[in-house]
């Protein structure tokens, strides 16, 4: 009878002060490590759904094309009424002779928030169907560039400051895409909360394994 080869020990590095630590079984539920050296919070390993995940990350998708579909504010100035969507608000400022600014916000609102979403749907979907999707390292990297460019946040925030200030000079009107942001704003945090790059790399190793 041959023996037994023992499994080789999971292990993890703390991503602040580099101590290797020993993870825990694969199916051990609610299992958490903690840097003894820092502190730091290294892995948990809970029960949240994937499909969980994927449903959150379709309805930001969906949010996010109504927020660039529909007008963000509306202002009334006697009579007359303005409505422009965030693709809208570029172009002007550009127009303004200020293409710098109009860059900025083109990239920072659309192009970066469209491609993290995008990224971690093009990940978490075909694993939820059993499926390693190709380039996944890449796509991994493609997404942790994207996430700190994501600041539809400081977007919404001047935004109210210039519903503010305009309050008092023009009948001011938030639009559908200005809500929309708003649940844009609230699916992405509640992904990014529950996105575990070690979790998705271990149903990545498990779908190439199988297939």
């Amino acid at each position: 009878m041959a023996a037994m080869i023992p499994r080789a020990p999971r292990l993890t590095a703390c991503h602040d002060c580099d101590l290797l630590l020993r993870l825990p079984p694969a199916g051990e539920a609610r299992a958490a490590i903690r840097c003894p050296r820092c502190g730091a919070a290294l892995y948990e390993q809970g029960t949240d759904a994937p499909s969980t995940s994927c449903a959150l990350l379709l309805a930001g998708v969906v949010a996010f094309a109504i927020a660039n579909c529909y007008p963000v504010l509306m202002l009334e100035v006697a009579g007359n009424r303005n409505a422009a969507t965030l693709w809208q608000t570029a172009l002007a400022l550009h127009g303004q002779n200020m293409p710098e600014v109009a860059l900025l916000v083109l990239f920072t609102g659309i192009v970066m928030p469209a491609l993290a979403l995008c990224s971690m749907l093009y990940l978490q979907l075909p694993l939820l169907l059993g499926k390693a999707p190709p380039g996944f390292a890449v796509i991994m990297r493609l997404y942790g560039m994207a996430r700190p460019w994501c600041m539809v946040e400081v977007f919404l925030l001047g935004v109210l400051v210039s519903l503010v200030k305009l309050v008092h000079l023009a009948n001011v009107h938030p639009g559908i895409g200005l809500w929309a942001f708003f649940g844009l704003i609230v699916l992405m945090t509640a992904s990014a909360v529950r996105f575990r790059p070690y979790r998705l790399w271990e149903r990545y190793q498990a779908c190439a394994a199988t297939e």
